[in-house]
This record gives structure tokens, C-alpha cells and sequence, in this order.
């Protein structure tokens, strides 16, 4: 068994993954939205200080699995640095005290493992990458060839959510409260301007986006700095619309230069319906396999990283106490 941690933003989790049959064996994450939502977004102080008292009361319950255990694994990357180095800390304390190998997981490869979570692994895979701090693209071919096709030039999808959501004062997480509200307005009320709609490349966009929501915002404020109800309505309706236009205009241009035999959504952001059936659509048209992660797995979670780290031990992927360090960011797979 392999025990995992994620840390990487808000979500304390821990899991413990079979090798052998993959079966997910206990799995926990406690979430600190409800600690964040007061600010419109997450706090890395405020997170790092929250999986302090986390992690220790989730490990407490895999006491039990100890003498079982083969490998701790821990996500490394990318992420906060502050909240990832709470799980790397653990994992390394946990490495030395019960003399196991060690393995450094990168969370993006985490959230296309989310696929086969107590499944055997489907590849090559075309992957859309949608959360709160990626919107991407990528093509998997193995374990350790993963090649990045088209990213964001800005903001993310999810956090482009977040930001329509703060700035109407829904709270956070935007993504599902956001969601929530369009489905009462009027999706075709406001015209916002499809971001890149004239380029021919593959690349994605949203602050311009959320900057016209802004100003649409603006214009539906009253004097008094109130908007009416079905004002936030239409404008949730009318940004999501636009949105997921975007990315569905980015991903048919994907589909015809070449048409996929296997194609995937992941990430916290791939819950959205409109997104997820815009997509089952186009993978339906065009004869291609579409994966989706279950939607308990498509935000952050250990069980994801205790999948990668399945393969990872078979290949004898490692990494030295002294040597495993967190990073924000990654230029590769």
C-alpha cells in the first residue's frame, strides 16, 4: 500500500491506494472553504496554518495501515509553496520514521491519474486541464511523456470564475455558485466578447473576459451599490455561456487538426455541466472515447496522487529525503 498526501492550496488529504489491485483503500480530505470564503478566495497563510491541524487529525485514522505500507508519496508541485511544503514536511517525517521510499508527485499528473482512480490507466490521452489555477491542454503518452499542447495566456478558467463571483459578491468557490445562479438567467441577455474568437491559435484567454464582466457589473450597479437579483442572474448566465465557448472554439480547432481517440476532461473546473456536455457532444460527433473523472474526484485530492504514485513505485520513481523540495510552478510534465 501507498500512503499519499495533498496539500498543494486548500484541501487537507490523505489516502492509502493497493498496488496490486488499485483499490482505493481510505481516503479523507477536509476542505477550509468555508475558512476562505470570507475573503472571496484562498489565503496561503491562512491555508498553510489550517493543514497544520489537518493532516495530523486525518493521519491519526491510517495509524492502522502503517505496518502495510511500501511508500509515502506527497505532492511536491505545482501549488503554494506554503501549503505544499505542510505535506512534503509530513511525508518526510513519515519517510524516516517508518523507513520507506519516498515519492514527489506533480499534481497536474495527479489530476489526469483522477481518470483511473481504481482503474487501470487508458494512453495515449488527450487532456483538457481546467481548474482554478490551469486551463490546458496535453497529450499523454506514458507516465513520463506528457507533452503541454495550448495553455492560458492569463487567468484560468476556474479562477475566472472565482473572480466573476467576488466581484457580485456570490462568495467562494465561483465555479459552482456561478453555475448555480445562470441556471436562473438569461444566457443571451448580455453579449460578452468570446476571448482569441479571431486567432487561429490554440491558446486560452480570460481577462479580458472578466475585465467586460466587470464593466457589465459596473452598469448594472444602482446608485445605492446594489444589482438586482435577476441582473446577477443573467450576468452568471450570459459569463458561463461565454466562457465555455471559449474553450469549446479552442478545443474544436484541436479536434480539427487531428481527431483524438481518447479525450479527457480533469481538474476541479471539468465539473461544470455546461462544460462536461459541450464536450461529451463534440466527442460524440467526432467517434472519440471521452473520460471524466467522478465529480468526487475533480477537485484536489490524495487519491488522485496516490494513483500516480502506483506507477511511480512500479518504476522504482524515488526521490531522496533531502532532496524532494516544492515548487509553484513547472514548465513540463
Amino acid at each position: 500500500m501507498i500512503l499519499s498526501i495533498e496539500s498543494s492550496c486548500d484541501d487537507s488529504s490523505i489516502a492509502i491506494t493497493n498496488i496490486e489491485t488499485l483499490e482505493l483503500i481510505y481516503h479523507k480530505k477536509i476542505s477550509q472553504e468555508l475558512q476562505h470564503s470570507i475573503y472571496g478566495g484562498v489565503v496561503p497563510e491562512l491555508a498553510a496554518r489550517l493543514h497544520i491541524e489537518a493532516l495530523p487529525k486525518i493521519l491519526e485514522e491510517c495509524v492502522e495501515y502503517f505496518p502495510k505500507l511500501k511508500a509515502i508519496a506527497v505532492t511536491s508541485a505545482p501549488g503554494l509553496s506554503v501549503t505544499l511544503t505542510e505535506g512534503v514536511t509530513m511525508a518526510k517525517a513519515l519517510s524516516i520514521a517508518l523507513d520507506l521510499p519516498l515519492i514527489s508527485v506533480n499534481h497536474l499528473k495527479g489530476h489526469i491519474y483522477s481518470l483511473f482512480i481504481e482503474k487501470e490507466e487508458v494512453l495515449p490521452i488527450t487532456i483538457l486541464l481546467v481548474s482554478g489555477g490551469h486551463t490546458q491542454i496535453i497529450e499523454a503518452n506514458s507516465l513520463n511523456e506528457m507533452n503541454l499542447i495550448a495553455s492560458t495566456m492569463d487567468d484560468s478558467f476556474g479562477e475566472s470564475f472565482d473572480k466573476v463571483s467576488k466581484m457580485l459578491g456570490l462568495g467562494y468557490p465561483g465555479g459552482p455558485v456561478v453555475q448555480e445562479y445562470g441556471l436562473k438567467g438569461d444566457e443571451n441577455r448580455f453579449e460578452l466578447p468570446i476571448p482569441l474568437r479571431q486567432s487561429p491559435n490554440i491558446e486560452f484567454s480570460f481577462s479580458g473576459l472578466k475585465n467586460a464582466v466587470r464593466l457589465l457589473i459596473e452598469k448594472c450597479t444602482k446608485e445605492d451599490g446594489t444589482i438586482e437579483l435577476q441582473d446577477k442572474y443573467d450576468i452568471c448566465a450570459s459569463f458561463q455561456k461565454t466562457a465555455v465557448a471559449h474553450i469549446m472554439q479552442k478545443t474544436k480547432k484541436l479536434f480539427k487538426k487531428k481527431v483524438p481517440t481518447n479525450f479527457a476532461i480533469v481538474g476541479g473546473a471539468s465539473a461544470n455541466i455546461h462544460l462536461r456536455t459541450q464536450i461529451e457532444d463534440l466527442c460524440q460527433k467526432n467517434g472519440t472515447a471521452l473520460y471524466l473523472s467522478q465529480l468526487k474526484y475533480c477537485s484536489d485530492n490524495s487519491a488522485m496522487i496516490g494513483r500516480v504514485a502506483v506507477e511511480q513505485y512500479k518504476i522504482n520513481d524515488f526521490i531522496e529525503v533531502d532532496d524532494i523540495d516544492v515548487k509553484s510552478r513547472l514548465k513540463g510534465f
